[in-house]
């Protein structure tokens, strides 16, 4: 009997957007992810949000326990314009206060994180801090100096902080990256009028604590306040 069309079809679908080393890998059922020293040569890492199929999924987490989350993320604004710095720190920008703006629209972006990242689960924060500061452009009196000065910075940059903090069954790293994200986006916007050639640098996280993998903490962070 000749296959149906259909089933000719269904048999010879390609999977996209996969993995191929993995595809071939048991899935054991097992959600959770592991530090780089506790891999062993028998298990190499693997990326939890795709399934054995090589297709991307949410990471199941209803058996895993409840522990304290904590995650640190940063990035810079840079100027390339002297003006921009000098109207930030008089608070004399057209659209108003800029820090302030940033800093609400970062806490604002960190509860809305499971409605941009897809496969991000929706979590009761308990604290989101996130804190600007105006550093460079010649200025002594800056807020603070976290060593991100440069000879190629001239024109003065914007420092961001961010501090997440949950009581939760999966971690905040991508909360604490998406309120840095949002927080320079407006700060972006806030000075785009005046300054056309700003970047936005070194977004990443610092610091993160809690669930399984434990501590990890960026090489050379600062501490902070917030720990």
């Amino acid at each position: 009997m000749t296959a149906s069309p259909v089933a000719c079809s269904i048999s010879q679908r390609k999977v996209f957007y996969s993995t191929a080393g993995r595809l071939g890998r048991k899935n054991d059922g097992k959600t959770g992810g592991r530090t780089a020293s506790q891999h062993t040569v028998e298990e190499e890492p693997r990326l939890t949000h795709v399934s054995a199929s090589g297709t991307a999924h949410m990471v199941p987490v209803g058996e895993k326990a409840v522990t304290s989350r904590t995650a640190e993320a940063a990035c810079t604004v840079r100027f390339s314009s002297p003006v921009a710095v000098a109207l930030v720190r008089a608070n004399d920008m057209a659209k108003g206060d800029v820090l302030g703006v940033a800093r609400i629209a970062g806490i604002m972006a960190a509860k809305r994180t499971a409605d941009l990242i897809p496969l991000c689960h929706p979590l009761a924060l308990s604290q989101v801090a996130v804190d600007l500061a105006v550093s460079g452009a010649h200025n002594n009196n800056d807020d603070y100096n976290d060593n991100n000065d440069n000879n190629d910075d001239d024109y003065g940059h914007v420092d961001i902080r961010t501090t997440v903090r949950c009581e939760g069954k999966t971690g905040v790293e991508m909360e604490a990256l998406t309120a840095a994200s949002v927080a320079a986006l407006t700060v972006f916007d806030m000075c785009k009028a005046v300054d056309k050639g700003m970047r936005i640098d070194g977004l990443r996280v610092v610091f993160k604590d809690g669930g399984k993998s434990g501590r990890w903490e960026e090489k050379g962070a600062p501490e902070t306040k917030e720990r």
